[in-house]
């Protein structure tokens, strides 16, 4: 089961100053880390671009989702993080190293040199890079993130491995694109003018998106998504499957024509109290639902 995030690069249009845009990002950064989602995109928004748009966001956000040994050795100096110093913790286990205490606990590195004989240099976080073998199968580079597998920090003990980087990837991608990736599963567009969440229906909708995941898209102030699609907001309610329909046909799973790509529009946030939900607090709301459960 894969979660998808989504966000635009409109995220930061109403923020005062780069320390403000900067801090908003690590919120959302910290939604998208503490509801354990796998891929953060951060799609383009021309028209609702102000002052810092998609470049500014998905560095910060890709700053963010790096582990701080990995930090500096990634990224240098760049004028997107003069306020990098704001960002709030994600404190995720794949991020600080936490899980690296036992045995064959994994760990990101990057490889910081090619040399003889099959081997590299990697900066793991230990007190010094380290030499491993490549795996006859990976191909590596200088600058590639990598999997460490460490069986002992004393004496050092760890090997490369060929398996996924792990934590929360950040990546742009246009909103279709990502939409129409083959492991999408359950398509939920955000919009206060879509179908109200309640408990039947979220009983309904967890079920789903426990066996198929979810990928759930999200607007930015004063900017809804279907500002940004130029759809109408009249018929956003009447997208939850199962609704007018036969017993038979709410069986089939999403809704087949729901605007835009989306299996369907979900209001998180009913009766809200604000004329407008920011976008990292309806991330909480929406998130914190579709975590639940079904048992």
């Amino acid at each position: 089961m894969t979660v998808s995030v989504l966000v635009p690069s409109s995220l930061v249009r109403e923020a005062e100053d780069k320390r403000e845009a900067t801090r908003k990002i690590g919120y959302v950064a910290r939604a998208a880390t503490v509801f354990r989602a796998d891929r953060l995109v951060v799609f383009p928004d021309p028209d609702g671009e102000r002052r810092w748009g998609g470049g500014f966001v998905s560095t910060v956000l890709e700053y963010a989702a790096t582990p701080p040994y990995l930090r500096k050795e990634v990224f240098g100096k760049r004028d997107e993080l003069e306020f990098a110093g704001v960002l709030p913790p994600l404190r995720a286990p794949s991020l600080t190293g936490s899980e690296s205490e036992g045995s064959g606990s994994l760990r990101q590195g990057i490889v910081t040199e090619v040399g003889p004989e099959g081997r590299v240099r990697v900066n793991c976080g230990l007190q010094h890079p380290i030499s491993l073998v490549v795996p006859p199968e990976m191909e590596v580079d200088e600058g590639k993130r990598v999997t460490v597998r460490i069986s002992s920090r004393s004496p050092v003990r760890a090997k490369l491995v060929d398996e996924p980087v792990s934590g929360l990837s950040v990546t742009r991608m246009d909103l279709p694109a990502a939409l129409d990736r083959d492991d999408a599963g359950v398509r939920i567009g955000t919009s206060r003018h879509g179908v109200e969440l309640t408990t039947r229906r979220l009983t309904e909708l967890v079920g789903r998106t426990e066996r198929d995941g979810m990928t759930v898209a999200f607007g930015s102030p004063g900017r809804g998504l279907p500002e940004m699609l130029d759809l109408p907001t009249d018929s956003l309610a009447d997208t939850w499957p199962g609704d007018g329909e036969d017993e038979a046909d709410a069986e089939s799973g999403v809704e087949h024509g729901a605007p835009s790509r989306f299996d369907l529009w979900l209001n998180a946030v009913p009766n809200q109290g604000s004329e407008v939900v920011r976008t990292e607090e309806a991330m909480f709301a929406a998130l914190g639902c579709l975590n639940l459960k079904e048992k």
